[in-house]
């Protein structure tokens, strides 16, 4: 029995100081810029360490042996992208531009599986509310996005000009990708009749022709159809 701990001992350590020394070798500061790819491999390699470790058939030398070639392949493959740009979109993934002269780009979104919903939850955490304040945002390789605004929501703002601050209101979504979305329209007090009344000044016919609408107060809704959402 106390083999067998001072075996597991040993076999943890390893693997610990493998797994460390691997993880300063690739360089990797911030978990944000891992790609799909660094964290598949990150879980592998952890999977390769923990069988390795728990198989009582297999010794120490195997674990160090995992570790080093599953290492040597990572390494491998940044060598490639640093040398040889064509790779690194293959391997690393490009940034996409989801949003493009203030217009959705659908195609973009549907090509990177992202949806509406996620695509607001991504601005939002870039304290973007409203997609009507954007001119280009970016989707990078590690999912994250990156956002430039237009110039009149970008960093000069009312206060600094002196300017009489006014209420801020929180953008309501209206349609979402051809859904009417009746719960929003309800509670902000507005009908039917007032949706396709807004519609019928912008010249569409039905809502399935919506790709987004967005309503906020004291300005008109704002409508991008599947047509426009087309790059």
């Amino acid at each position: 029995m106390n083999t067998n701990f001072f075996h597991l001992t040993l076999e943890l350590l390893a693997g610990f100081l493998a797994l460390l020394l691997i993880t300063k070798l690739l360089g990797k500061t911030q978990i944000t810029q891992i790609t799909p790819f660094d964290f598949i491999s990150a879980l592998v390699l952890g999977e390769l360490v923990g069988n390795a470790i728990y198989d009582k058939e297999i010794g120490i030398h195997y674990v160090l042996y995992a570790v080093a070639i599953w290492g040597t392949l990572i390494s491998f493959v940044e060598f490639l992208t640093q040398r040889y740009k064509g790779t690194r979109s293959i391997l690393e993934g490009s940034p996409a531009i989801v949003i493009r002269n203030g217009r959705i780009d659908r195609q973009q979104l549907k090509k990177n599986k992202l949806d509406l919903n996620q695509l607001q939850h991504l601005l939002r955490d870039k304290d973007v509310f409203s997609v009507r304040e954007v001119e280009y945002a970016i989707l990078e390789a590690n999912g994250t996005i990156n956002v430039l605004k237009k110039t009149e929501n970008q960093n000069l703002t009312r206060k600094d000009m002196n300017v009489q601050v006014e209420p801020v209101y929180l953008p309501v979504t209206m349609i979402l990708d051809g859904e009417v979305l009746w719960d929003n329209i309800e509670e902000a007090g507005f009908t039917e009749e007032w949706l396709y009344g807004q519609l019928n000044l912008s010249g569409v016919v039905k809502p399935e022709h919506v790709f987004y609408a967005e309503w906020m107060e004291g300005q008109p809704l704002f409508i991008q159809t599947y047509n426009a959402a087309r790059p």
